[in-house]
């Protein structure tokens, strides 16, 4: 009679990996920090906006021959654009199962009032669904033109910014999401480095102040823009 042999079914290290909780907090640090990067490019190229609408409108032609001749025109964007994709994905989906496997922990409320959250905390989540319908609203208005207002003009993205921060509506969506976005990076890259163990008794202060320091002047930048149409300086 043969042995029946036993197949080892261990799950792979990147599915162990995924189904942790710790695994999904380093999924969300790398994610961040991803999307942290390319912020903090997409604001440097929309201060290009303040030289002019030569400087601008070049600017955007290059995103779009970055990488040529080895790639083909827009391939490189897309590249980003689909790595973005990913990250954004990720990032999302790994929020909300931690959400949900942090509220099946604790059923019941708790007996002794918890310490209040700092207000950066206790929006994150909030934050982030502001911070996603905007994502979708952006796309829709200077990417695609669908909902844009003034008559979207392909390849005149000067323009197109102009006209969006020319209505009020335009005004408040952005700057709302960008107050939104601020708080969501001085939680979020704090986060990220004690995930990723950067953090310790040392670097905590540093950590901090890099934290608020980055919120900070990305929430100026992004803002400058629509502050800049809105009182004329930009027209």
């Amino acid at each position: 009679m043969a042995l029946a042999t036993r197949t080892d079914r261990r799950p792979s290290l990147t599915r162990t990996l995924w189904v942790s909780t710790v695994g999904k907090k380093t999924v969300m640090a790398v994610t961040g920090l991803i999307m942290l990067g390319y912020l903090v490019a997409h604001m440097y190229g929309n201060l290009k906006i303040f030289f002019g609408l030569d400087a601008f409108n070049e600017y955007a032609h290059w995103l779009r021959t970055m990488g040529e001749p080895m790639l083909h025109y827009e391939w490189a964007l897309w590249i980003v654009r689909v790595g973005l994709v990913v990250a954004v994905v990720l990032h999302g989906v790994c929020a909300y199962q931690l959400s949900r496997r942090d509220l099946a922990a604790r059923p019941s409320k708790y007996v002794h009032k918890r310490p209040r959250a700092s207000y950066a905390t206790r929006t994150m989540r909030w934050g982030g669904i502001i911070l996603a319908l905007f994502i979708v609203w952006h796309i829709l208005d200077l990417t695609t033109g669908t909902v844009h207002t003034g008559g979207f003009q392909s390849g005149r993205p000067y323009q197109n910014v102009v006209d969006t921060f020319s209505t009020w509506y335009g005004n408040v969506i952005y700057i709302v999401a960008m107050l939104a976005l601020g708080l969501h990076i001085r939680h979020g890259f704090w986060s990220a480095a004690q995930t990723l163990g950067v953090g310790n008794a040392t670097r905590d202060r540093v950590l901090k102040a890099t934290a608020n320091v980055l919120a900070l002047v990305l929430t100026a930048g992004f803002v400058a823009v629509p502050v800049a149409v809105m009182t004329g300086v930009v027209s």
